[in-house]
């Protein structure tokens, strides 16, 4: 039986550039895709984080950036995603790398989301919280807002203060309990002096890869826009 690396594995083409993202899923997916360039695939990636240049590099895989691409989209991003509803619309950011991650998403002709079956929810915010960057200058007004909303912001905390992401900004976890419309307190927050960009991602989404992670994201279910198919 396949898994869902596998599955997206069949989508690339000799002369991509591909989306490369961030989290355990992505990360794997990288690892894979790594062994068909060591067999001779000429492909080219444009890394969400650090991290997953870094596990790139470490497998040959060539990297470019969108400064180097210019005009030309990006053909296939491969990602992960913290929750999905039926409308495929995400949370992201679990991972700490949300802003590049939507701008290599908003770059690309076609995105695929690889998750388990845990990250299926019937509405965003399920899990609990809705990652958030911003810049350190604004965190007090970001989280008395957040309290006069009826939420709590955490900060991402390290062993000496505040966790900065790839782009050196504190990231901050927006309760999502109780908010039945987090849509609407996503583009809320997005409205504040300050904020770089939230979790939430709305439309982006062409195609959701579900495996079940405890037998190596094995292959389950596959959602697309329009059309939903079960293995």
């Amino acid at each position: 039986m396949s898994s869902i690396f596998e599955i997206v594995l069949q989508e690339v083409r000799p002369g991509m550039v591909l989306g490369l993202g961030s989290g355990r899923a992505s990360l794997s997916f990288v690892r894979s895709l790594g062994s068909r360039v060591a067999q001779g695939l000429s492909v080219a990636g444009v890394p969400t984080s650090a991290e997953t240049a870094a596990l790139a590099v470490e497998l040959g895989i060539p990297l470019v950036s969108l400064a180097e691409l210019g005009s030309r989209p990006i053909d296939l991003t491969v990602d992960g995603a913290d929750e999905v509803d039926p409308e495929l619309n995400l949370i992201k950011g679990y991972g700490r790398a949300l802003v590049r991650e939507k701008i290599i998403a908003s770059s690309s002709k076609r995105v695929v989301i690889l998750v388990g079956t845990e990250k299926l929810v019937n509405n965003l915010g399920d899990r609990g919280r809705l990652p958030v960057e911003v810049v350190s200058f604004a965190l007090p007004l970001i989280l008395k807002k957040l309290e006069e909303w009826g939420s709590r912001g955490v900060v991402w905390q390290g062993p000496s203060g505040p966790n900065l992401s790839d782009n050196g900004n504190p990231i901050v976890d927006c309760d999502t309990t109780g908010i039945e419309d987090v849509r609407g307190f996503a583009n809320k927050i997005r409205c504040l002096p300050g904020v770089v960009d939230t979790g939430f991602f709305q439309g982006l989404a062409d195609r959701v890869l579900v495996g079940d992670e405890k037998h190596g994201f094995q292959f389950c279910q596959s959602l697309d826009r329009g059309a939903i198919s079960e293995f």
